[in-house]
């Protein structure tokens, strides 16, 4: 690291050199070029996870990352100066040239079930077809119709909020499926069928929780405490990742907002948010071209509007190469070689580092203990470093887990606390299709009352001419001369369908079924 990097525009991650005390820093201006955290399990991701995350916090910045183990929330209380475990870091910290100080830092919690944390929403229209597809696990065809939906959800002004709001719209599109299908192509009613059970199975796993209002104000995730230092916001992601399909697509989703609605402010002197994806071999699985562009887009040019993105996952391998190579600052931690596969991605992780004449890339990455690292930190104007083999430093927050009561303290001093905790359920799609159902009920019932007016009336008439006796003609409706348009297509199928009593029957049940529960 260059002679230039201090205390006030870097951060120490630890000693590098042959006695490990040559100081290796992070600069604060190249913190949005974003960086990988890699290495076996066992072998101190988190905690140098954590120690990333206290440096940018004392700086200024503020920092968002999921906590899918439970032991990242520790990083809101001190470390402790007694026992076994600070003697080792004291001799660390001492072999490195590093002042311990314990402290806590700013954190707010983050649930998407709203167990440990404050509940975190999106609206199916910010989540968008391309995400909700992934999430879903939806085939071609099938995205195609939920891209209708979302179309038809714009120009019908059916906001889309909540879950109900989709399911509404999906079954209003399986109600007019040929008239949308003249306008749109193809929409078929086994498609919307398949989406709407893949619907059924993300409410079950609990899915549904995150849809909804109020969503969350990116702002509040860019906050600074009275003292300046940026607040850690922590999502806990421990019964998350049960679903790991929803924990991937909602931080894309999350870095996907932070990039459509950031300014451009080129290169800072610090990030605006630096933005921590652990497990992030979860977001590149059998994902789809699209996504994968989806995600190189992001990751590009996010950094010009201030964030920087830090993916930690077991192996640079998890990592598409077009991404990977986007990802300045490195911290590599040990990776076991035992099959032809490992020894292969061991080889190919080593070649991205500039080479370091006092020892072979590959053997140190394989051979660094727990706590050590083979990091490569951007130098001036953004050059790589040299690679070197670093002892991380202690963490001067607590290590490990946070008890229920400390966490109830952080969450009640919370600056955001009673802003998510109450459901909003405002008129949305939901209702409005609702609204016009009822109405075509009506008007239905009406319709049939009139026609069995006329009917009684009918056969009482008589009229005579000169020929003898001729019986009145019913009078004629007349609806249905203009064409349908999509926007009212639902509710004349509706009352189509009323004008007879299994009509009747038959709406009652869809009212019942769709609508009768809130």
């Amino acid at each position: 690291m260059t002679e230039q990097a201090t205390a006030a525009d870097s951060i120490f991650v630890g000693g590098g050199g042959e006695d490990y005390s040559v100081p290796q820093r992070l600069l604060l201006k190249y913190g949005n070029r974003h960086g990988l955290i890699a290495g076996a399990t066992g072998t101190g991701k988190t905690v140098t996870l954590q120690i990333l995350a206290e440096g940018f916090s004392a700086s200024g910045v503020p920092v968002f990352m999921a906590d899918v183990k439970g032991d990242l929330a520790g990083i809101a209380a001190a470390g402790s100066a007694e026992g076994k475990l600070h003697e080792a870091f004291a001799k660390r910290s001492a072999q490195i040239g590093f002042d311990l100080q314990y402290r806590a830092f700013p954190v707010i919690f983050w649930d998407l079930f709203g167990e440990k944390g404050h509940p975190v929403r999106a609206t199916v229209a910010e989540m968008g077809p391309l995400l909700l597809s992934r999430l879903l696990q939806l085939s071609e065809p099938q995205e195609g119709v939920l891209n209708v939906a979302f179309r038809l959800s714009d120009e019908e002004a059916l906001p889309l909020l909540d879950l109900k709001d989709l399911q509404a719209l999906l079954n209003f599109v399986a109600e007019n499926a040929e008239t949308i299908s003249g306008r749109y192509g193809l929409v078929s009613k086994d498609s919307v069928g398949a989406i709407q059970r893949r619907l059924l199975v993300l409410e079950n796993e609990g899915g549904g929780n995150l849809f909804g209002e109020p969503a969350l104000d990116l702002a509040d995730l860019m906050t600074v405490d009275a003292s300046g230092a940026g607040r850690i916001s922590i999502l806990a992601a421990d019964r998350l990742m049960n679903s790991p399909r929803l924990y991937a697509t909602f931080l894309l989703w999350l870095l996907s907002e932070l990039f459509e609605i950031l300014p451009e402010v080129g290169d800072p002197d610090k990030p605006k948010l630096v933005f921590f994806f652990d497990e992030a071999h979860l977001l590149f699985t059998d994902a789809p071209k699209a996504l994968i562009s989806k995600v190189e887009q992001v990751a590009r040019l996010i950094r010009s509007k201030g964030v920087g993105v830090y993916f930690i996952t077991q192996n640079p391998a998890d990592v598409p190469d077009t991404i990977l190579g986007q990802l300045g600052n490195r911290v590599q931690h040990g990776l076991r070689a035992f099959t032809a596969k490992d020894q292969k991605d061991l080889a190919k992780a080593a070649e991205t580092y500039r080479p370091n004449p006092r020892f072979k890339i590959d053997e140190a990455i394989r051979d660094v203990g727990t706590g050590e690292a083979v990091t490569s930190l951007l130098e001036a104007k953004g050059v790589p470093g040299v690679a070197e083999r670093t002892l991380v430093r202690p963490p001067s927050s607590q290590l490990g887990p946070l008890d229920a009561t400390a966490r109830a303290a952080v969450m009640a001093g919370s600056p955001v606390r009673g802003k998510y905790d109450q459901v909003l359920d405002r008129e949305s799609a939901f209702e409005k299709l609702r609204a016009r159902a009822e109405t075509a009920a009506r008007d239905a019932a009406e319709l049939e009352q009139r026609q069995a007016e006329e009917k009684r009336e009918f056969e009482r008439a008589r009229r005579y001419d000169a020929d003898g006796y001729r019986e009145a003609k019913p009078k004629r409706s007349s609806g249905g001369s203009r064409s349908d348009s999509i926007g009212t297509a639902f509710a004349k199928s509706f009352a189509r369908q009323l004008g007879t009593k299994s009509g009747q029957a038959i709406i009652r049940g869809v009212l019942g079924s769709i609508f009768g529960k809130r």
